[in-house]
């Protein structure tokens, strides 16, 4: 009986799996076509006499002997050296995820137990500060950065990408430390921890959800960021993006558009990697942040 009543509608059933197949092959087609096409040459997949080119590819037979090539892949990689970009983009990563959260967490959990008035408006200050226009505030600095000889180096990168990442990251664990009752860690120091030790072990392991899913946040900030990195990096420090827009960018000239592909394709890689590792971290930090924000 109870199977009967739970049982939804054939009609409902098809109308709703066809809607999902639909929306994921409208959202994965991008990335599998861009990733097909990665291993043409351009004569192929930018073909405008027929888009049947791009799949069955008699340029790139023609061209290579093969239906597939990885000349793309070994320009980008090796001829315009797309590893120092792979290799700046990890450091600016991994400095600003960890700078992010290790003053996030600290702050976060501090304006979250305190009982003081002034935590909201700071609160407010950090929001503000974090819907300006990423432009409006690198090209203030643009002029100090110059005549104090740092502009185009990483370190300074950094410190700009976490200034603006770190208002974020503080109403995200705010927010998440909101969930967590006091009395846990007031019970750690009732039974002799100090504050720090109440924090470290008693409430980090509680959130580590909502660390994990704001650390993710930072870490798309500073891997897909385009803006600062192409205003304030040299040519040889930069990262992925700009190195990737410089491809495009001299189309025209040098037809490097098929390494721009082939280093796209590459970028996109570890993205699908790192939420595949940490998709319940990141569903669970995401419905934590939900409930309270």
């Amino acid at each position: 009986m109870a199977k009967s009543i739970n049982r939804k509608p054939m009609p409902l059933v098809v109308l709703s799996t066809g809607f999902v197949l639909l929306w994921l092959f409208l959202a994965a087609f991008p990335f599998i076509w861009t990733a097909w096409g990665s291993f043409k040459v351009e004569a192929d997949f930018f073909s405008r006499a027929d888009w049947m080119n791009a799949i069955t590819g008699p340029a790139t037979t023609a061209q290579t002997g093969g239906p597939f090539t990885g000349s793309g892949y070994e320009g980008a990689w090796i001829e315009q050296e797309f590893w120092r970009a792979v290799l700046n983009t990890g450091i600016v990563v991994f400095a600003v995820v960890t700078i992010s959260l290790t003053v996030g967490t600290l702050g976060g959990y501090a304006l979250a137990r305190s009982g003081f008035r002034y935590t909201f408006w700071i609160l407010i200050a950090a929001l503000i500060f974090r819907a300006m226009p990423h432009v409006t505030l690198v090209s203030g600095y643009l002029l100090p950065f110059f005549e104090m000889n740092i502009w185009g180096y990483l370190p300074t990168t950094i410190i700009v990408l976490v200034a603006i990442n770190q208002p974020f990251t503080l109403w995200m664990l705010h927010s998440f430390f909101l969930t967590i009752p006091k009395d846990l860690d007031e019970s750690a120091m009732v039974d002799g921890c100090t504050r720090f030790q109440a924090f470290r072990l008693a409430v980090i392991p509680v959130m580590w959800p909502g660390v994990v899913t704001t650390g993710l946040f930072s870490f798309l900030l500073a891997y897909n960021d385009f803006t600062v990195t192409s205003m304030l990096l040299s040519q040889e420090n930069q990262t992925m993006i700009p190195k990737i827009n410089s491809f495009l960018g001299s189309t025209q000239q040098e037809g490097k558009v098929m390494y721009a592909v082939a280093a796209a394709v590459s970028a996109m890689a570890p993205l699908f990697v790192l939420v595949m590792v940490f998709q319940r971290q990141i569903v669970s930090g995401l419905t934590a942040g939900a409930v309270k924000g």
